[in-house]
């Protein structure tokens, strides 16, 4: 393995960084229970992405069959093309069926909030901002290790996430990316902790 390029993200914050064709994102919780947000649109130059395609959830579910992505599994843009392949999958449960937190996140679902709160929406917009991405154009993401369950009726309940320290996710890309990734913001989605998120990019 060759590595290129590695991250630390502390406790609620992001980055935003271009990958190539054929290298490999690795997603890593060092510590255990944190969930990371990703998305990525297409690269169509230097720092500039193509924010009119995204990483797209519907695409993802309805040509899988199935809301738990996992080894094997490709991740589809809205355009129907391929940009991520998951090689390998040591946690076994992600969603991709809720959006980043936001300020109204808090304000709207958090009974006892008061005053800022940092949120995944807010580093991926500040974060994706110098590629040309602006916070309208962020949809659904991918959120690693975060664990959704949905129930027969469809009520949804967000349980501690399954990840323990050291595992990760390995998604290689199908094509040129700007991607963003978060370490996640908000207490329910993290059994109530916040972490550091680890990232490694590799060929």
């Amino acid at each position: 393995m060759d590595q290129v390029t590695r991250y630390r993200l502390e406790p609620q914050t992001g980055v935003g960084f271009g990958l190539k064709k054929g290298q490999t994102l690795r997603i890593i919780d060092p510590e255990g229970e944190q969930v990371s947000d990703l998305m990525a649109f297409a690269c169509v130059g230097p720092g500039r992405a193509d924010a009119s395609e995204w990483l797209s959830s519907g695409r993802t579910i309805d040509y899988n069959n199935t809301i738990y992505q996992t080894t094997g599994h490709v991740l589809y843009s809205n355009r129907s093309n391929p940009m991520f392949t998951i090689l390998e999958d040591r946690v076994g449960r992600h969603d991709f069926l809720l959006t980043p937190c936001s300020p109204e996140t808090f304000e709207m679902l958090y009974e006892d909030h008061e005053g800022y709160h940092p949120s995944c929406f807010e580093n991926l917009t500040k974060n994706l901002a110098p590629f040309g991405v602006g916070g309208d154009d962020i949809p659904t993401t991918f959120n690693a290790f975060m664990n959704v369950e949905v129930s027969p009726s469809g009520e949804i309940t967000i349980g501690p996430p399954l990840s323990k320290p050291g595992d990760f996710l390995d998604l290689r890309a199908e094509m040129d990316l700007v991607v963003g990734v978060t370490a996640c913001s908000a207490e329910k989605s993290n059994n109530h902790a916040f972490k550091p998120i680890e990232l490694e990019v590799f060929r």
